[in-house]
């Protein structure tokens, strides 16, 4: 999932942010358009015999720089793979001992939204050092994102800034706001189904996955070595299913439980959304607390929001939300914070501390001062554009979501009930899909338990703003053969949040020689936040 719930203006900053915040992108509060009711979508078709596996033309992405680039020409439709072709952007950083190299290394850094050639060399550093030694790493923007031929509703740049200063910041709140919202999204839809509706039902996960395996296939190898985290782990599980005898190794990190993602069979009127069947909105209010509990327990010098104990930081943040619902310190509304503190608990280093000192500034009645961001990567085109409408016309047309814009207040209110501000940020967060237009031609529903050659590693991570641990419980039992790595940590991701060497060693291991962790195994984090 690219960070949760950001707006355009906020996912379009992609070569600024760390990857696994963008992988929250893929959680956003997707575009809308107005067709009542979605058609069921059809069974995802067979891949294709004569498809042509594409030549990838590698080149230095700059001058000097480490990575290089091509470009992949793959079928719009798999299942007519003579028809219109679409381009992927790939990206590759060599294994940096070449005589001990195993082979090719597929990252999908989350989303759906997050560009690969731009989040993954941004983050490059992160990758185990075995990794980054003895495998080609590769990544991609996936069909629909980025630097790929890319889902695109606006004619020109003020066109989309433009739209993008109609929704409220972070979600609505009052029925001023809801119509507001409800109405932007609904016309990002209707701008979208415009511009290129043939595209919008061919960016399915299923349709990621065959690129996915063509992509495998034009760098010669044999069988599939693959790391996907959030998002990427149900494009993972996809593409064990389509292929199963194509895996290698797969690791799935900070997982979305498949049940989930297809709500059962794919019914056409869901009851709930995806994240809300995930369990997001408890979950971030779970990791919120832990972030509470820790900050409080520490002195101010080590987290600035600290008021002594961690009862009197939860009452402090309470008060701070109730003052900005009545008086907003400049742009900083109630639900622009929420979203940002939802958004920040991401990444522990240096997330929790920086948010840390935001929510200081403001219980002091003063507007925090603009972060500062990394430079971008050494890479062509290291901030492509990246509209809301690129993850909506992923999730939207993937994964069911109710048609009824109407519902999602109802929502909202049951699940502040059960986790406070985060539900609502996590509710509004997918009503975009309420009046999305395009349902994909070829979904993948499951089965989920085909066997692979080898055991697939599933990560999941205790205290998670996004993905419960209870989802990659849920992975790791829906596929045929997996085995569980805990990180009794924080954050979202293990790997672009990675404080923990312990996972890190097992993750190599598993990748180099596919030696699994013992059943039960759990990791801890090599540092407790504001310790």
């Amino acid at each position: 999932m690219s960070a949760p719930g950001p707006t355009a203006r906020r996912r379009r900053r992609a070569a600024a942010v760390t990857a696994a915040l963008a992988c929250s992108a893929l959680l956003t509060g997707p575009g809308a358009a107005a067709a009542p009711s979605a058609p069921p979508a059809p069974a995802a078709p067979s891949p294709s015999p004569s498809a042509t596996v594409p030549t990838l033309d590698w080149s230095p992405c700059k001058p000097g720089s480490p990575w290089d680039c091509a470009t992949a020409k793959v079928p719009l439709d798999h299942a007519a793979p003579a028809g219109r072709t679409i381009d992927l952007a790939v990206v590759r950083r060599q294994a940096t001992d070449p005589g001990r190299r195993v082979g090719t290394l597929f990252v999908n850094p989350g989303g759906p939204g997050g560009p690969g050639t731009v989040q993954v060399p941004q983050n490059y550093d992160a990758f185990p050092k075995e990794l980054r030694e003895r495998f080609d790493i590769v990544s991609w923007d996936p069909r629909g994102i980025g630097n790929s031929t890319a889902v695109n509703c606006f004619d020109t740049t003020e066109e989309a800034k433009a739209w993008a200063a109609r929704p409220p910041g972070g979600f609505p709140v009052g029925a001023q706001e809801r119509k507001a919202w409800i109405d932007a999204y609904e016309d990002l839809g209707r701008r979208c189904e415009k511009r290129d509706p043939d595209l919008l039902r061919h960016v399915s996960t299923a349709d990621t996955a065959r690129d996915l395996d063509l992509l495998r296939r034009s760098v010669g190898e044999g069988q599939l070595n693959y790391l996907g985290v959030s998002y990427g782990t149900i494009l993972g599980a996809t593409y064990a299913n389509l292929f199963p005898g194509s895996v290698r190794a797969m690791v799935l990190d900070s997982n979305i439980a498949p049940q989930a993602w297809t709500d059962g069979a794919g019914q056409r009127d869901p009851r709930t959304t995806t994240f809300l069947r995930m369990g997001s909105d408890v979950t971030a209010a779970a990791t919120l607390d832990r972030f509470l509990t820790l900050c409080g327990s520490a002195p101010a010098a080590r987290c600035p929001f600290s008021a002594g104990s961690p009862e009197a930081t939860r009452a402090k943040f309470d008060q701070l939300m109730q003052r900005l619902r009545e008086r907003p310190i400049g742009p900083w509304t109630y639900a622009k914070t929420v979203a940002d503190t939802v958004n920040s608990l991401y990444i522990v280093d240096p997330g929790w501390t920086a948010l840390a000192g935001r929510l200081q500034e403001l219980s002091q009645g003063r507007e925090p001062k603009p972060p500062v961001y990394p430079p971008p990567p050494p890479v062509d085109r290291p901030n492509p554009y990246l509209g809301d409408e690129q993850a909506a016309a992923v999730w939207c047309a993937d994964s069911p979501n109710p048609r009824d814009p109407a519902a999602y207040h109802a929502l909202e209110e049951d699940s502040a009930r059960r986790a406070g501000d985060a539900g609502r940020f996590w509710t509004w967060a997918a009503e975009g899909c309420a009046t999305w237009p395009a349902r994909a031609a070829a979904r993948y529903d499951g089965p989920w338990n085909t066997p692979t050659p080898r055991p697939v590693l599933v990560i999941g991570t205790r205290y998670d703003p996004s993905t419960p641990y209870k989802s990659a419980q849920a992975m790791a039992g829906e596929l045929a053969d997996a085995r569980l790595l805990t990180n009794d940590g924080y954050g979202h991701t293990a790997l672009f949040n990675n404080g923990s060497s312990c996972i890190s060693a097992y993750e190599s291991r598993y990748f180099v020689d596919g030696t699994l962790p013992p059943p039960g195994t759990v990791c801890r984090p090599d540092r407790v936040p504001f310790s």
